[in-house]
Parts: C-alpha cells; structure tokens; sequence
C-alpha cells in the first residue's frame, strides 16, 4: 500500500536524521528510509567510535607518563577488549537518542533500502520510493512531495589494493579485536593522521604514506609541519611525495608488505596491517538516479547552492555531493534544503566559514582560508602567531607544543583564517568560526578579554600577534 508523504529523505545519517528533525519541527510528514542503523556512518562507523577511541589512546599515553604530574601509576596496560566496549557503549546510547528523536518528531522510520523509481501510475515525476525492507516484508510504496537523498559515503580504496585480510579500511580497523603491532597507513590526510596518532599512542609502530609533499596537505602548511614535527616525535614515521604501487602487495600469516615511489626510488615497507586511508566516495549505487535527470559529475550528485538536483523537487546533501565530506556540514546542508521546501528563504551555506577538525593527539582545527589560498585569492595577508609554550594552562595540562595562527587582510584588517595544532584546539575553534562570521578584526578578538589561565588565552595572544604586540611573546 502506498503511503503520501510532504517528504521523504533516504538516508539516516547525520545529515538525513537532522533533515528529518527540522522538517518535523516545520510541520512536514516526514519519513526516513535507512538500511542500516540510524546514525549513519558518523555514529557508527566514523567521528563517534574513532573519537572513543582517541580517547583512550590519550588516556593510556597520559597514564605512561604520570610520573610527570607527581602521580605513580605502576603496570599500565591496555585492556582493547575493554576499550571496544566502553567505544560500543557510547555509540548505543547515542543511537538510542537519535532513536528517541525520531519517535519524538513522529518521523516514520523505515528500515530497508530506498529507491527512486520513474514516472509511474503514483506520480508523473520521478520520486516515488520503493523500500525493500530488512526484514523481508512486501516492498513499501512512499509517495513524496520531496525527496532528499542523504546516502553519504564509504571508504575510497586504491585500484588494485583490494580489501582483505590484513589490508583495511578504517570501517574494518575499527572493530579490530587487538592493536596491530605495526601498521602501515596509506594516505596522510586527516582520517589516516588521526588513526596514525590513535595507534602510536596504544604502543605499535606505525608508518604513514602519503603522496602528496606534506600529510594533512589540505591544512595550513605551518600547521602541516608542526603535525609532522609532532607525530615523528612520538615515533611515527612519515613519507611523503610517496606513490603506493598496489600490484606489489604481498600478504602472509604473518605479515604485509607493499612498496612505493618516493622520489624516484622503489622503496619497500613491511608491517602487521595495513591500513587504507585515502579519501571517500558517494554512495550514488542502486538508488535509483538512473530513473532521474539527476546530473552526476566525479562521482558525486550536482546541486545548487540551496540542494536542489536537476529534478527540482529531488535535493541532496552531505557526502553524497562531495565539498566538505563532515557531519557538521551535512547537518546544516540538511537543515537549509529543508527550509527551503518549506519555502523559508535560508541563506546559503557559506563552507569558508565551516570549522574542520583533526581529533589526534595534537588536535588541529581550522576556519577560513590558509595563508597560500588568501594570497592565491590577491589578497595582501598579514599574520599573527602565538605558541602554547607561554599559555599557562597548556604547561599546567602538560601540553605546550603548538600554536595559534592567524590570517588577516592587511587592508581591511578582516579575519580570513585561523589555524590551531596545540591541546583541545577542536574545542577552541568555534570561537575563531564565530569572528569569521561577524567580520572580525583581530582587534576586536584581542579585545575579547579572554580568561587566565586558560588555552583561549592562545586565541587573544595570536590576535594581538597579528599586528606585532602580543603581550606574553
């Protein structure tokens, strides 16, 4: 039996379930389709249990090192079974709430794979789903006035590098049952950084590969090298300008082993596992598009700036459409197509005012533009910088590496970026997002008057760096 919907959103990730609250709250008739688990990849298989992790990673790594803060803490361990449930126990309580929001919102959930069918005798337009349900059911009939296809993403891998046994993306390595040795990981962007990171700090020997000249090459270049500086520090090894050749793979019980380009010669690496980190793809398969006008370029769905497809009652969001693959972006790029359904006239999303996040141990965060990208875009920068190292409450928390960066126009003394590396930097950032939303100058940052002793203080310090009169530098 078909059922008539004002829309329905395929799709229960972050992006998909948030889209479905704020539709809720306009009053739409709203059902989700998700053929897994509410929550998505972010909950389960992404920013949720990799941060559980990460966390305690860090605490294992602080605990090594007590004896530092006066505190004798004799044989300790790590217990990985433990750590995978408490990481298993935080990602169902939040499944439950997401869970709860739905029955909260009266959005009908329906679990199975959604497909967009053509014209038929339900609608002349495409956009009539079918859900194939989980559990065997006849097929449901959902008849939208909108559709928004919010299918995310999965792990990208290298042609020829084929997952199994001891090769793994990092949906695999997440449910490993005991830390890897040593492990090699391909690719040093932000997800491979934070897994490099994560597995140095639980004890194994680990080496990053990356092709580009820097790891994190998206980032600031200074905050790239302070990232290097600080991951060889705790034993990471780093090569960069490296070109992985897949067909060299060989695998035994025992061990991996995989050779690069780097730099003109053929080099050979040898580990435990080996870990795929290079970037991800749409998830665009068997949902229909087919059926639809709905244009695909690279991989992934085009839209306009307010998520409309080619077929304009069919939008889409998050990592499906490729730009900021996060699931902060994907939430608001939920909310602004939903209004604009709901005909409420959203801004546009602005993404050089979106803060981006790398939860390793250094944290890096960033807004705006780097300080190439300003000069690339013909703007005269000037920039203000400010180590942790003079930051009472980093020498209190005993984390002084890093620093405070910030990029401003030197004619309209306007923020263009701010770039972080240092301690709980992830939970600084939003205070330089907010400026870059408000126009700030650095002056007005400086004159935000920031609390001591506190790692905010590194924010203020930088800002008034910025003009050369930084007070502690």
């Amino acid at each position: 039996m078909a059922e008539e919907y004002d829309l329905v959103i395929l799709g229960g990730g972050t992006g998909g379930y948030v889209a479905a609250i704020r539709a809720s709250q306009l009053g739409l008739k709203t059902a989700l389709v998700e053929k897994g688990k509410l929550g998505g990849t972010c909950l389960h298989k992404g920013c949720i249990p990799s941060k559980a992790l990460l966390r305690s990673a860090e605490v294992f790594a602080t605990a090594k090192r007590s004896e530092e803060f006066g505190i004798t803490a004799e044989n300790v361990a790590v217990n990985f079974n433990k750590v995978q449930e408490r990481k298993n126990k935080i990602v169902d309580q939040l499944h439950k709430g997401v869970q709860h929001l739905m029955k909260q919102g009266k959005i009908d959930v329906f679990e199975g794979t959604g497909r967009i069918l053509g014209p038929s005798i339900f609608s002349p337009m495409p956009g009539t789903i079918s859900v194939e349900m989980n559990n065997g059911e006849e097929n449901s009939m959902l008849i939208p006035k909108n559709v928004i296809v919010a299918t995310g993403s999965r792990p990208r891998t290298l042609p020829g590098l084929e997952i199994g046994g001891k090769v793994m993306t990092s949906d695999e390595a997440l449910v490993m049952e005991e830390i890897p040795s040593s492990i090699i990981i391909v690719g040093g962007g932000v997800i491979g950084i934070e897994w490099a990171s994560m597995l140095s700090d639980f004890g194994a020997e680990v080496t990053v590969i990356e092709y580009a000249d820097r790891i994190i090459p998206t980032e600031d270049k200074e905050i790239s090298k302070e990232m290097q500086r600080l991951m060889k520090k705790k034993g990471v090894k780093i090569i960069t300008s490296a070109k992985v050749l897949p067909e060299t793979l060989q695998q035994t019980d025992s061990n991996v082993t995989i050779s690069a380009e780097v730099k003109g010669e053929q080099r050979e690496f040898s580990a435990e596992k080996l870990l795929v980190s290079v970037g991800r793809q749409a998830n665009t398969e068997g949902i229909g598009i087919e059926n639809t006008d709905i244009q695909i370029e690279k991989g992934y769905i085009v839209t306009n700036e307010f998520f409309q497809t080619k077929e304009s009652h069919i939008y889409a969001i998050g990592d499906v459409i490729g730009g900021l693959q996060l699931a902060h972006v994907a939430s608001h790029e939920g909310i602004v197509a939903v209004e604009h359904i709901a005909n409420q006239n959203p801004s546009p999303i602005n993404y050089s005012l979106v803060s981006k996040c790398i939860y390793s141990s250094p944290e890096a965060a960033s807004v705006g533009y780097t300080e190439d990208e300003a000069k690339e875009m013909g703007y005269k920068v000037k920039t203000g910088k400010f180590s942790f190292r003079a930051i009472g409450k980093a020498l209190v928390f005993g984390e002084s590496d890093g620093f405070v960066k910030i990029v401003a126009d030197e004619e309209t003394n306007d923020i263009l970026g701010v770039h972080m590396i240092g301690p709980h930097v992830t939970d600084m950032i939003s205070e330089a997002g907010l400026a870059r939303v408000l126009d700030a100058t650095p002056w007005e940052v400086a004159n935000t008057i920031h609390p001591h002793p506190t790692l905010s203080e590194a924010i203020g310090e930088a800002a008034l760096a910025v003009d050369g009169k930084a007070i502690h530098g």
